[in-house]
């Protein structure tokens, strides 16, 4: 052994002999220590490497997690505070705008935020009190215009009353002056019928001046159309014999009702009749019939003419005669057919008229049917 040769005086085989175990053994013995301490040295610090990693990872994906769950929360905070920024003082002004819509101009518009929206509010207050001048001068201006409007009328009436009395009085003042100068002539039985009859014409005159400024009150019924014809004939049988009128009336059984004011409807045809013996002095032929069917957007109707044979109307006058106070005849109180048209409008109709000189006219009243009023 390597001791041995040394404590027997043989330094030299024992150092080759130690070189040589150093060689064969221990330095290979080292070099395998060696590199199991570096295989574990580096395996423990890639151990310790994936370890931080791991707890960076974690780290991150808590962070992560967290941001995930804040950010809706944060955004649904962030919109409530703009939208609670933002819709108050809009609902503010809309509220205030469709409260103005219906009408109440006096509403106060204050803004609510320092905003665009707010420049809004102010612009739109603005705007409602320029609106609400304009409407008090409208108002205004409107009531001096039905003022005048009224004036105007209560002049024409006045100027149509006086005129359509003047010549009557003037008449009848005549008439009772002979009699009263020669009660005894014959003459004086003769002025005194033509006092009666003036003063009948002028009994006719008031009530179409009240009949025109004092309507009856409306009180619509169903009602048969032949009916409310034939109910106006016997009237008129005196004045067809006295003009020689031919009368032809044609009024199916089976027309449908009307739903009308009776009354009012009565007083409109009979001015009509009246309009139509009036134009034929010298006889002719009055012609009353009544058909069924559709008027404007196929709403069912009857329409009834009032045909006479005069001398019909000029073409520009068509427009003009059914204007109150407008006749053509100097007896005639121009609200005849003012009346009629009144209150056939009233009662849901149309009143036409149609004519041509030197052939006669037509006066028709379209009136809904009681399914279609």
């Amino acid at each position: 052994s390597i001791m041995a040769r040394y404590q027997a005086g043989d330094r030299q085989a024992a150092y080759r002999i130690a070189q040589l175990e150093l060689k064969g053994r221990l330095l290979p013995a080292l070099t395998a220590l060696n590199r199991e301490v570096y295989r574990r040295a580096r395996e423990s610090s890639v151990r310790g490497a994936y370890a931080r990693l791991e707890e960076i990872l974690a780290a991150e994906g808590r962070t992560l997690l967290l941001i995930i769950v804040l950010t809706p929360v944060a955004g649904l905070l962030a919109s409530w505070i703009i939208s609670r920024g933002l819709s108050r003082p809009i609902h503010d002004l809309t509220g205030a705008m469709a409260v103005v819509g219906e009408g109440r101009l006096d509403h106060p518009i204050t803004p609510s935020s320092r905003d665009e929206i707010g420049d809004l509010a102010q612009a739109f207050g603005r705007m409602t009190e320029r609106l609400r001048g304009n409407v008090a001068q409208l108002e205004s201006t409107q009531a001096q215009l039905v003022q005048s409007e009224k004036l105007a009328s209560i002049g024409e009436m006045a100027a149509a009353v006086a005129h359509g009395l003047r010549n009557p009085l003037a008449s009848l003042r005549a008439a009772a002056q002979f009699v009263r100068r020669h009660p005894d002539s014959p003459a004086a039985g003769e002025q005194l019928d033509a006092i009666i009859a003036e003063v009948d014409r002028l009994d006719r005159r008031i009530s179409h001046l009240l009949s025109f400024s004092r309507p009856a009150p409306f009180r619509p019924m169903p009602e048969s159309v032949p009916r409310l014809v034939e109910s106006l004939l016997p009237a008129f049988a005196e004045p067809l014999r006295e003009r020689r009128v031919e009368l032809q009336v044609d009024l199916p059984s089976t027309l449908p009702e009307v739903r009308v004011d009776p009354m009012q409807m009565e007083q409109a045809l009979l001015e009509l009749v009246s309009n139509a013996l009036d134009a034929m002095p010298g006889g002719g032929l009055l012609r009353i019939a009544a058909r069924a069917g559709n008027g404007t957007g196929a709403r069912p109707e009857v329409a009834i003419e009032v045909s006479d044979t005069g001398g019909g109307i000029p073409e520009p006058l068509l427009a003009t005669v059914c204007e109150p106070f407008f006749t053509t005849r100097q007896e005639g109180t121009g609200l005849g057919l003012a009346i009629a048209k009144r209150y056939v409008e009233q009662n849901g109709g149309r009143l036409e008229l149609e004519s041509r000189v030197g052939e006669g006219t037509t006066a028709r009243v379209r009136l809904p049917t009681g399914d279609g009023a």
